[in-house]
This record gives C-alpha cells, sequence and structure tokens, in this order.
C-alpha cells in the first residue's frame, strides 16, 4: 500500500500539511527549555530503555543486577521505571506522537517503503536499523536526540561532532538506498 493512498483514506479526507520545519524547531528549543526548567535534565530517549531493561534484570536476576554497574547506574536513580523522567518522557512523545498524527489525519495502517522492496524485507531492515541504534546508543553514552538536541544545545563539541557525524552518513547511506524508494 501507498504512504500517500493509505493517509487519510479512512475518513475520505486529506491530512493537514506538515509544520513549518523552523517553527518545529522552536517547539523542540521551548521543549528542552521547559525540560531543564522543570525537571533539571534535558531530553534523550536511550536511558529510558536502560532504565526498562535493568528493571527488568533486576526483577528477574537481582543478584546479577547489583553486581553490574551498568544495571546499578539505573536501578540507584529508579527502582521502578515510571519513576525515571526519561521513561515518562518517552511515553509521553508516544502519547504526543499519536495525538498530533490523528489530529493531522496522517494515523494509518500501513508499512513505508519504496516499490522494490516487500513489506517483510522493509521491517527487517527497520528492526537491523533499530538494535544498531539501540546498540550505537549505549555504545555512545548517548542517543542521538540527547547528543544533537541536549548535547548542541549546551555546546559541547563532542556532541556537534556526533550530529555531524549523523547527517554525513545518512547522506552518504542515502546514495545506496535510493532505488529503493522509486
Amino acid at each position: 500500500m501507498s504512504s500517500e493512498s493509505g493517509i487519510g483514506s479512512a475518513t475520505g479526507s486529506r491530512p493537514a500539511a506538515y509544520m513549518n520545519p523552523y517553527l518545529a524547531g522552536m517547539g523542540i528549543g521551548l521543549v528542552l527549555l521547559a525540560a531543564f526548567v522543570i525537571a533539571g535534565r534535558g531530553v534523550g530517549a536511550s536511558g529510558a530503555f536502560a532504565s526498562v531493561v535493568s528493571f527488568f534484570v533486576n526483577l528477574v536476576a537481582p543478584g546479577h543486577a547489583a553486581d553490574n554497574p551498568f544495571y546499578e547506574k539505573y536501578l540507584s536513580r529508579a527502582s521502578n521505571p515510571f519513576k525515571d523522567w526519561l521513561f515518562v518522557e518517552v511515553i509521553g512523545v508516544m502519547i504526543g506522537g499519536f495525538v498530533s498524527g490523528y489530529l493531522a489525519k496522517r494515523v494509518a495502517r500501513t508499512i513505508e517503503k519504496g516499490p522494490r522492496i516487500s513489506d517483510k524485507g522493509r521491517l527487517a531492515l527497520a528492526f537491523a536499523g533499530g538494535a544498531l541504534v539501540a546498540f550505537g546508543a549505549q555504545f555512545a553514552r548517548g542517543c542521538t536526540s540527547g547528543q544533537s538536541i541536549t548535547g548542541g544545545a549546551l555546546m559541547n563539541l563532542g556532541s556537534w561532532a556526533f550530529t555531524m557525524a549523523v547527517f554525513a552518513g545518512a547522506y552518504g547511506t542515502a546514495y545506496f538506498v535510493r532505488r529503493e524508494w522509486r
């Protein structure tokens, strides 16, 4: 199913236009400022997943979690993921994304892909890419949102280098997969 034909077709109406990217950027900046003022921390996502994993490892093997510095770090912050700021933030992002898509009439059951790849192939590539990003986020000690948005706003040189490398890698990779989207 094409992404254009599936979106908004359930109600027969056209989806709303995308938001101006400059206004969206200013909105992200205001959210970041609010996060610092309200929670005393920036935004990010990978810490939320590490908190959930640490919580479940502690349920299954508490001795292992207590002896492992990685798990211990996340368990010392919050014994329950719902007490962790980043976990609550990620839940809010998912709810907000759904509400925004629904209001813009962009919610549809579809798989975004090019015509030269099957649904299973697209989902397999998406899963593999997500796994690589999750591994990289833990290896780099931060996800793209934490590095680029929070670190960039704090003028962290490593975050700026990371963001430039992400964009360079994305543009470089796009050349090799461009035919999949035609």
